[in-house]
């Protein structure tokens, strides 16, 4: 399998994932241009996607949703919640674009087989997913407010897993953020901190995982660095050694990862 972030953070969010022969974004949180750009950089043509798939109905992972559906006929994938909060937002798309899964219920796009999992944030109905080609698999975990048991049982011994590491919190607590925002970010529904990241990328990589993605990083109380260098701290307290037992980087806000193959 490949993967690629594109865009990763609270501006806009897109990945891609590919077996080879079948190709998925999962959300696209930026203008059809820009990702198409982005997909360019990468060495993919957007008309080789296979389809879309949606975690949750925020604007920042589903802005360019239906442009891209339209302009190259992609299949879009969702849940019953997330189709009822976005079908306005996306604009008008065909019956057979529209599909629909079922929370905690895998399914195939081509060669691929997608799982979905429940994810503690404030949306509709808000997943992760793990994609696997039947050799190996990924999972992908951003905008949660705390690492559920449904999720970590989801992406537990993944070799690569995409997880979220938002915010400092004492960037958070004493930045310009107004108190009900920052009480919403810190809390169950809203986003990891690294602190909490940093423990969970411990538990993910001593269940199995070999490449551990920082993502979803806030652009105003965070830096890749900080993010970077907490999980970091929380894996070498535990003697996991990054470069031999684990992988660890960060996904930047405006601009796309490495393709990594695994």
């Amino acid at each position: 399998m490949k993967f690629c972030s594109l865009f990763s953070g609270s501006s806009g969010n897109c990945l891609v994932a590919s077996s080879g022969k079948t190709t998925l974004l999962i959300d696209a949180g930026l203008s059809g241009i820009r990702i198409q750009k982005a997909l360019a950089g990468a060495g993919i043509d957007p008309r080789d996607l296979s389809g879309i798939l949606v975690t949750h109905e925020h604007r920042d992972h589903i802005h360019g949703v239906g442009v891209l559906a339209r302009r190259f006929k992609l299949p879009v994938y969702a849940n019953a919640g997330t189709w009822q909060a976005m079908t306005a937002d996306l604009g008008k798309l065909s019956d057979d674009q529209k599909r629909v899964f079922e929370t905690g219920k895998s399914f195939d796009i081509d060669d691929l087989l997608i799982s979905s999992f429940a994810i503690s944030h404030d949306a509709v109905e808000p997943v992760g997913f793990t994609l696997s080609d039947g050799l190996t698999s990924m999972g992908i975990a951003t905008d949660t407010g705390t690492p559920t048991s449904a999720m970590m049982r989801a992406l537990s011994g993944k070799p690569l897993v995409v997880l979220e590491s938002n915010h400092d919190l004492d960037m958070l607590q004493t930045g310009p953020y107004p108190y009900p925002l920052k009480r919403r970010i810190a809390g169950d529904l809203g986003h990891l901190s690294n602190k909490t990241a940093g423990k969970t990328a411990v538990d993910l990589v001593e269940s199995g995982t070999t490449t551990v993605i920082l993502a979803h990083l806030s652009h105003e109380n965070n830096f890749p660095e900080l993010a970077y260098n907490t999980a970091k701290a929380a894996l070498t307290a535990e003697g996991i050694r990054i470069g031999k037992d684990t992988a660890l980087s960060v996904a930047p806000r405006a601009a796309r990862t490495e393709v990594y193959k695994f």
